[in-house]
C-alpha cells in the first residue's frame, strides 16, 4: 500500500471513484444533486489537476487505487466580521466501496495530516452531507468535529 500524490496518468481510475460519490450523493439528495457523472463532471479533474492550490491524494493497494482525496487550499481574507483565514480543505474524498472498512480512509487522512502540517496549516477542514452518516462517524472517529451547520426549512 502506498498513499501519494496521484500521477496524471491515474486521473481517469480517480474520476471511477468521484462516481462513486456522485451516485452516493445523487441518491442521498436528488433534490440537489444529479444523476449520472456527465462529461462536464468528469473533465472538472483536468481543472483540479491544474490548479496549484490544490493537490489529488490516492491510496494504492495491490496496483489499484482504493481511495482519493481532493486538497484546496483556502485563504480568505479578513473582513468586518472575520479573520483571515488560511486553511486546507478536504474538497472530494472517496474509498472505493470494495475497500471501505480495511484502513485506506484512516492512511489517507494520516497523509493528509502530515502533509498539512509540514505546509505549515494549523487546521483542515472539510464539509459532508448529513444523509451520509457513514462518512460522519468515520470522520469523528478519527478527530473532525463539527464546527458549523448549514440547515434547511423545506416549504
Amino acid at each position: 500500500m502506498a498513499v501519494r500524490f496521484a500521477k496524471e496518468s491515474e486521473l481517469d481510475r480517480v474520476n471511477a471513484l468521484r462516481k462513486q460519490v456522485n451516485d452516493l450523493h445523487a441518491a442521498g439528495r436528488p433534490d440537489i444533486f444529479k444523476p449520472g457523472f456527465s462529461k462536464e463532471l468528469q473533465d472538472h479533474i483536468r481543472t483540479i489537476w491544474n490548479d496549484p492550490r490544490q493537490r489529488i491524494v490516492v491510496d494504492e493497494r495491490d496496483g489499484v487505487l482504493c481511495g482519493f482525496a481532493v486538497l484546496n487550499h483556502i485563504t480568505r481574507p479578513e473582513n468586518p466580521f472575520m479573520r483571515v483565514r488560511d486553511y486546507l480543505d478536504i474538497d472530494e474524498f472517496c474509498v472505493d466501496k470494495t475497500c471501505r472498512r480495511t484502513g485506506v480512509g484512516t492512511e489517507l487522512m494520516t497523509f493528509i495530516r502530515v502533509y498539512a502540517r509540514e505546509q505549515g496549516f494549523s487546521k483542515v477542514e472539510l464539509n459532508m452531507w448529513e444523509f451520509n452518516r457513514d462518512a460522519l462517524q468515520f470522520y469523528e472517529a478519527i478527530g473532525f468535529s463539527t464546527y458549523r451547520r448549514y440547515m434547511e426549512l423545506e416549504l
